[in-house]
């Protein structure tokens, strides 16, 4: 009863005028720099607070959370309509949505996206009221050892169930490793394949990364196959989500609710791994899997809901304990220190007003990211009316400006040409995209848990499995791994023979009589498939 009184007195204080309108002005800001590629929310907040210097702490706050909150959603416009992530934990919407777009049906995912945005927001929220407790004294429970294996569970699962092959998978998920290890060692402090070029020493900003892969790697794509494939434009479609839409995304939505606030809450957590999990999920749970990679509306809302859902867990660590597990969360830290308010596990007795005031302005700010976003669905799917050339054109320019503004150098311009290219080969070769990046978010932190793990068992690698949750996690790889092995080898041992002939024969394809014919000379010779035999009747 305390905590809803507390909640309440939060309400009344977040509903005043100016409150109300720090809110609306913060989600349209953070709407517009998750839109533009590499102008995230923590840049845009880290811009504003020389502004909110001599604001109110409370409004300032909101602005903030609404900032964070509207990057979030807007990152997934620009994934959805031109393939190019404004965020990084946008990149795997990039992957349903961009192919939704294409297929005409732009609008509905971005109405899953708004919608599914603003259930988890809403939930995750809730969540923070109360579980806050809870989930900060498992996150603070878990070791190194256990992050580890969770990262290496979100490596696998995403590397082997996408593309055509595991190999090219894999393949992939090296590439994104390496580009992962360019940097400082955090140990030695000794340089890693910078190749004496000193602005790698600090590594390759996952911004630019994401945004030459996917918006300079399509661009080029789509520009080498202009001439073969003349430029058209892309159908709208319908303008909203229809009854079939709603019956598969609203399981996705709380699903994705379900990963994204805990990982949120992980001091190594944040919004990658639940997105990434997330997907693959609904992969394995789809009653249409074979639309997935052409444009499966689960494959937006899961990882949208987990999206939103993360960013409420981020807030746990952060007012409960001190820790950001983000950027934005860094600089909302560094505005309380300026402010002269202490973080940490004394700031729900210290400021409670401040605190719940802030809680209820994420109800405040989702509900307007909703009744802001879900009318313009149709308005921003227009974009891709477009003709390709000029789309594109505007594409490489924001994607350009975006890259050269995380650490305004030029260096990072030729690194963003030379990535697109690399996306570009991507594409040409059939390698997935999605673990490259997977390897490159997460990879330094997984080399860091993994450092971490040997330091704490003095360099035994039983330390990797010293903790019940890393066991657990391991059980699941395995799992994982050797099922679809075992599967595979028992579908080969029956023979897939003669599954194919009797699946022609019951699609009509061929008659009984030449069924019994092909399994009769399978039987005598073993020689000849049901194809030769079936070619053979058409010979002279």
């Amino acid at each position: 009863m305390e905590t809803l009184s507390l909640l309440m007195d939060g309400f009344a204080s977040a509903l005043t005028p100016i409150n109300l309108l720090f809110a609306l002005v913060g989600v349209i800001l953070g709407t517009a720099v998750g839109v533009l590629p590499g102008i995230g929310p923590a840049m845009a907040v880290a811009l504003l607070l020389p502004v909110t210097y001599g604001m109110e702490t409370s409004s300032a706050l909101i602005m903030f959370a609404g900032i964070y909150y509207g990057g979030m959603y807007g990152g997934s416009t620009t994934s959805i309509l031109l393939n190019t992530p404004g965020e990084s934990s946008t990149v795997i919407t990039a992957i349903e949505g961009h192919k939704m777009a294409k297929n005409g049906r732009a609008a509905q995912a971005l109405a899953t996206a708004a919608i599914g945005s603003f259930v988890a927001g809403t939930i995750g929220t809730a969540l923070l009221v109360g579980f806050a407790p809870i989930v900060v004294k498992f996150a603070v429970s878990l070791g190194a050892p256990s992050y580890f294996a969770i990262m290496v569970l979100a490596l696998i699962t995403v590397t082997a169930v996408l593309g055509s092959s595991k190999i090219r998978g894999f393949a992939a998920l090296g590439l994104g490793l390496a580009i992962g290890l360019v940097g400082m060692d955090p140990v030695s402090g000794q340089s890693r394949l910078t190749f004496g070029f000193a602005p790698l020493v600090d590594g390759l900003d996952i911004v630019v990364v994401a945004v030459a892969i996917f918006a300079i790697g399509e661009a080029l794509w789509i520009a080498a196959h202009l001439r073969s494939n003349p430029s058209r434009t892309i159908p709208v479609g319908r303008p909203w989500m229809g009854k079939e839409d709603w019956k598969r995304s609203w399981k996705p939505w709380l699903r994705g609710t379900a990963y994204g606030f805990p990982f949120g809450a992980l001091p190594a957590g944040g919004a990658e791994v639940p997105t990434f999990l997330s997907y693959v999920t609904e992969k394995k749970l789809s009653k249409h899997p074979e639309e997935f990679g052409h444009g499966a509306i689960e494959g937006v809302a899961g990882p949208e809901a987990a999206n939103n859902a993360s960013a409420a867990g981020t807030l746990t660590p952060m007012l409960a304990l001190g820790l950001p597990t983000n950027a934005t969360a860094a600089v909302m830290l560094a505005f309380l220190t300026m402010k002269g308010i202490q973080p940490g596990p004394l700031l729900f007795e210290n400021e409670p007003a401040l605190v719940w005031t802030l809680i209820a302005s994420l109800f405040i700010g989702n509900t307007l990211l909703l009744l802001i976003n879900l009318p313009l669905a149709p308005v921003w799917a227009k974009l891709l009316k477009i003709p390709r050339p000029f789309l594109y054109a505007g594409i490489l320019f924001f994607a350009t400006l975006g890259a050269f503004s995380v650490n305004m150098q030029t260096a990072d311009l030729w690194l963003l040409l030379l990535i697109g290219i690399l996306g570009f080969a991507l594409r040409r070769f059939g390698l997935p995209i999605l673990p490259l990046i997977l390897g490159v978010i997460i990879g330094p932190m997984a080399e860091q848990q993994l450092r971490k793990s040997f330091q704490l068992s003095a360099g035994e690698i039983s330390g990797l499995w010293s903790e019940p949750v890393a066991v657990t996690v391991y059980i699941i790889i395995a799992i994982l791994l050797l099922v679809p092995l075992v599967l595979s080898i028992l579908r080969k041992s029956r023979g897939g023979s003669s599954e194919l002939t009797a699946g022609l024969a019951a699609g009509g394809m061929i008659s009984e009589d030449e069924l019994d014919k092909v399994e009769s000379q399978q039987t005598s010779s073993g020689r000849h498939s049901a194809e030769d035999d079936l070619d053979g009747k058409d010979k002279p």
